[in-house]
């Protein structure tokens, strides 16, 4: 872990922008684990994460809108689940080594955490509200411009790769100006072998169902399952 003031300045050099209360960045970097094992320490980032989260959405909607006015809401919606999912926080919080930046505790620095991707994810979005609580909206757009719009040309460059959710979504909006509906039908299983059934509906009533060993699993190979449909209808159809 890089600590200090100096620690602390060559982190703002990277995202571009230099707190007014660097207590605020502190914080973001704070780990529960560390708050944890350490009494004196009173806050961790997950209220940051949390209103990070949000603020990212409206400055990337707001972007996007902006951007491509010719573009349809599937599009922009796709686009930017892209950008601010786990994946995709944690390709920008790696190009940033935010790894080295994170206060841990030492069961979760010996387990992997200072490279696992939700750390990573979480305390990205975490520096998005502590700018957003420092200086408001046009601090928190500046770090998202530096940060994470760098990769909007590899998520235009493959718009729909490992993201039938997305290729899914686009398809319906575009059809039936809504989207698909996913719904958990059931999990069975103990807690460490657990099993996720999940359906996929689509506005026309067409539903699929898929299994797989995560919510997040089940819910994309439900929709590649329909994407698979879509595509032999559109050969018969030609």
């Amino acid at each position: 872990m890089r600590k200090n003031v100096d620690a602390l300045r060559a982190l703002e050099k990277l995202i571009n922008y230099r707190f007014k209360n660097r207590q605020l960045l502190e914080m973001a970097l704070t780990h529960r684990s560390y708050r944890f094992e350490n009494a004196g320490i009173s806050h961790d980032n997950q209220r940051l994460e949390f209103l990070g989260d949000a603020v990212l959405d409206l400055v990337l909607a707001e972007f996007l809108y902006e951007k491509y006015p010719d573009k349809g809401e599937g599009f922009l919606t796709s686009t930017r689940s892209r950008l601010v999912s786990g994946r995709g926080l944690a390709v920008c919080a790696r190009g940033l080594e935010l790894g080295e930046f994170l206060r841990i505790g030492k069961g979760e620095e010996a387990s992997g955490g200072r490279e696992r991707e939700s750390n990573l994810a979480d305390c990205l979005e975490a520096i998005v509200g502590a700018a957003y609580l420092d200086r408001g909206h046009k601090a928190a757009r500046r770090v998202i411009i530096a940060v994470i719009l760098p990769q909007l040309g590899e998520a235009e460059g493959c718009e729909w790769r490992d993201n039938p959710k997305g290729k899914l979504q686009e398809y319906s909006q575009r059809r039936w100006k809504e989207g698909p509906e996913y719904e958990v039908v059931k999990a069975t299983g103990p807690a460490h072998e657990r099993v996720f059934t999940v359906a996929v509906r689509l506005p026309d009533g067409r539903e699929v169902t898929a299994q797989a060993p995560s919510k997040q699993a089940a819910e994309a190979a439900a929709a590649t399952c329909l994407i698979t449909d879509m595509q032999k209808e559109d050969v018969n159809d030609g």
